[in-house]
């Protein structure tokens, strides 16, 4: 039996032409889709962007972190990419990313939240009161972050906890937003009051177009 010729193999993939946002090197950068498909998509960069960067520098962001961030606005799609290549194509850099975790219908959440969240697992701990809790993150923001205490507690909305995050190198101060238990557990959302840390932690804030960011 005759193999099956890699451009059947691959994931079908949908010629596009629209506009999104990569995070890259702790940098959001302005990207255009070429094609897309179920696993992941092919978009370029402008010339003058394209002018500005190389394909040494852009392996050089990667090797921060591989896993890229990235938010289709008119999709409404926003999560997490592995990068697989990176080539230049009459004078634009082109990046193809294969998907990993995403989310959907991100406008209506970025309205609410004013900021992208990045769904993150990492251990932490929250002093409340005399107490500390170990928590485990759920997603991280600039703004704030989620966080599951594997006991029922419950904090008051809007008191002020201090916590801190080993895998951000974050500490501070926060404030309770909401509280919500499972039965088992207990969510808090909290939002950042104080950070005793020089840069945010390396999250995109992918705010929706024509919103300001708070």
């Amino acid at each position: 039996m005759n193999a099956i010729p890699d451009t059947e193999a691959r994931a079908y993939r949908k010629n596009l032409s629209t506009d999104a946002i990569i995070y890259l090197g702790f940098e959001e950068l302005p990207i255009h889709v070429v094609n897309l498909s179920l696993t992941g998509l092919l978009a370029e960069f402008s010339e003058e962007l394209s002018a500005q960067l190389s394909i040494r520098d852009i392996f050089q962001r990667i090797q921060v972190s591989p896993i890229v961030d990235i938010y289709l606005p008119d999709m409404q799609v926003a999560g997490e990419a592995k990068v697989a290549r990176v080539e230049l194509v009459d004078s634009r850099l082109q990046i193809g990313v294969e998907f990993h975790n995403l989310t959907y219908d991100t406008n209506d959440l970025l309205y609410k939240r004013r900021a992208y969240r990045k769904n993150l697992k990492a251990l932490g701990q929250l002093l409340l009161g005399d107490s500390v809790y170990a928590f485990n993150t759920e997603n991280v923001s600039v703004d704030g972050l989620m966080a599951r205490v594997n006991d029922l507690i419950d904090p008051e909305t809007g008191s002020v906890v201090h916590f801190s995050f080993r895998h951000l190198e974050l500490q501070g101060e926060a404030e309770v937003v909401w509280v919500d238990h499972d039965g088992l557990s207990t969510f808090i959302g909290l939002k950042y009051l104080l950070l005793e840390r020089e840069h945010l932690p390396p999250v995109p804030r992918f705010s929706k177009p024509g919103q300001v960011s708070a």
